[in-house]
């Protein structure tokens, strides 16, 4: 008893001796291993830790000169990624291309290469030939990687059915759906063809659309715009109106178009009527772009005196500049005296400063601010990132 005891005292010693015995001959493997390393090597490691790319370029040059066999694979790879975050996209490529000349590189290599050289002629703007290798290289280790690279190329040509094709490939590897994007990517089809003239093509890319996701607010409107085009007014406002059902944040999209609808109507039941549609939407949604519209028909059609009480309503329940601007346009218009005029006057040039810092839709993802709507943020290239409502108070204020 006292010897089997005795054994396991020892166990954790053996242990201890074994695991040293190890790291020795780690430490003396990785010692004799750098000792192999080019002394230029270290120095490009070093120049750049101190953010000095070029010298570093130089240092890597000359290590990779110095070491021609298939040690020096991963500096030929460091130092062709250098070049290309450089711009030196012509040297990347030489080296990329000499590394694809070597036989003795394995197929993940030789696949690595493929892929690096792809992103070099990427970056050069060189697309038709990033296009082919990346092609080449489905079902390869880096396929994910190539399809996110060909897609950009797809999305920069406006080659929309090709990266229809490419994102239901990534959504095949990655197991997550990008219904909103291949709903814009038919969306944007559907624009080439109303532009072209094209309607019953349009509508089949807005059915397809509508079949990846149903709540995309573009394909409602375009829908809406193609009806519209047909005099088909009363489908356009329906299909307009069922923003509200399936987006209702982007309602707010549609007012323009149905204000502009009825601003041009002869009839003024016909504009009272859109009056009291794009009021019903605001009360149900609101949006300052709605009200907007609203007050412009209003302010067209409808009594000084009515105008100035719908804005001092929605002032009540939604206190902003845009509505304070608006309500010191009609009140300035209605005002009974040259000096009330000008005491208004002076109150609205007071606000111009704060008002310049509202309107604006911003992303929601990179915070890029625009007075236009982008489906597709310029800053970060995402699809569906900018809010559909615009900030109503000036930026740095709060209610």
């Amino acid at each position: 008893m006292h010897i089997e005891l005795w054994w396991l005292l020892l166990i954790p010693a053996v242990f201890f001796t074994l695991g040293w015995v190890a790291a020795r001959i780690d430490i003396r493997q990785l010692l004799t291993e750098a000792r192999e390393l080019p002394r230029t090597y270290f120095e490009g490691l070093n120049h750049l830790l101190n953010d000095e790319p070029e010298k570093a370029i130089n240092a890597f040059m000359v290590a990779a000169d110095k070491d021609k066999d298939s040690k020096s694979l991963d500096l030929h790879f460091a130092l062709g990624t250098l070049f290309r975050r450089q711009g030196e996209f012509s040297r990347a490529i030489r080296i990329h291309k000499s590394l694809l000349e070597r036989p003795s590189l394995t197929k993940e290599e030789r696949e690595r290469a493929q892929f690096e050289l792809a992103q070099d002629f990427h970056r050069a703007g060189l697309l038709d030939r990033a296009e082919k290798i990346f092609q080449e290289l489905e079902g390869a280790k880096f396929e994910g990687r190539a399809l996110n690279d060909l897609l950009e190329i797809y999305e920069t040509e406006k080659k929309w059915t090709e990266a229809i094709r490419v994102r239901k490939q990534m959504d095949d590897l990655a197991k997550t759906p990008s219904f909103k994007e291949i709903a814009q990517y038919y969306c944007e089809l559907a624009q080439e063809a109303i532009v072209e003239g094209n309607l019953d093509a349009a509508r089949e890319h807005l059915e397809h659309a509508f079949e990846e996701h149903r709540g995309c607010a573009r394909a409602y409107l375009l829908k809406g715009d193609i009806a519209f085009t047909r005099n088909f007014t009363d489908k356009a406002l329906s299909i307009w109106g069922s923003i509200a059902s399936h987006a209702p944040g982007s309602l707010g999209l549609a007012a323009d178009r149905v204000m502009k609808l009825f601003r041009d109507c002869e009839s003024e039941e016909q504009r009272l009527h859109g009056i009291r549609l794009l009021a019903s939407w605001q009360q149900e949604h609101p949006s300052p772009d709605i009200f907007t519209a609203v007050f412009e028909l209003s302010r067209s059609f409808e009594p000084v005196e009515k105008t100035i009480r719908r804005i001092k309503d929605e002032i009540d329940k939604r206190p902003s500049l845009i509505n304070l601007n608006h309500l010191l346009d009609m009140q300035i218009l209605n005002a009974q005296s040259q000096a009330e005029q000008q005491n208004l006057a002076q109150v609205k040039e007071l606000i111009t400063p704060y008002l310049k810092k509202t309107g604006f839709y911003r992303c929601s993802y990179c915070g890029f601010r625009s007075r236009n709507y982008y489906w597709r943020c310029p800053g970060c290239q995402k699809w569906e990132t900018t809010n559909a409502h615009r900030n109503d108070i000036s930026e740095g204020f709060n209610h």
